[in-house]
């Protein structure tokens, strides 16, 4: 199977999420107020979250990919850091998908992180 499609966002959001650091991935407002009107219920909307914040677009020339990936992040590492692994791990995951599907090999992955904001520990323990 050709990689002409693009390549799924599963793959870069799970990439994201092992990252030390990462809390979980931030959706977009689009996706935030899609998620408010649908009439499924919270359950079967909350499987589909993680994806939410990552975007994988084709590079108009079809050179490439460009993936945009929005981080929450835990208090305790540095934001650079982290924000630094995510966009290792992410290319990496999907340069290794891209080339599991026969993808040609001058493929070009850019991966931009976001911040979105840092989520405090709960310290009433």
């Amino acid at each position: 199977m050709a990689a002409t499609g693009t390549p799924p966002l599963r793959v870069a959001a799970a990439a994201a999420l092992t990252v030390p650091g990462v809390a979980g991935l931030q959706p977009r407002l689009a996706h935030r107020l899609a998620a408010a009107a649908s009439p499924t219920w919270p359950d079967t909307t909350a499987q589909h979250a993680p994806e939410a914040g990552v975007r994988i677009d084709r590079v108009p020339d079809g050179s490439g990919w460009h993936i945009e990936v929005r981080c929450v992040l835990a208090e305790g590492r540095r934001a650079v850091d982290t924000a630094r692994d995510v966009h290792d791990r992410v290319r990496a995951a999907v340069l290794s998908y891209l080339a599991a599907h026969d993808a040609p090999v001058a493929v070009t992955v850019t991966v931009t992180v976001t911040v979105t904001r840092i989520a405090a520990r709960d310290h009433t323990v």
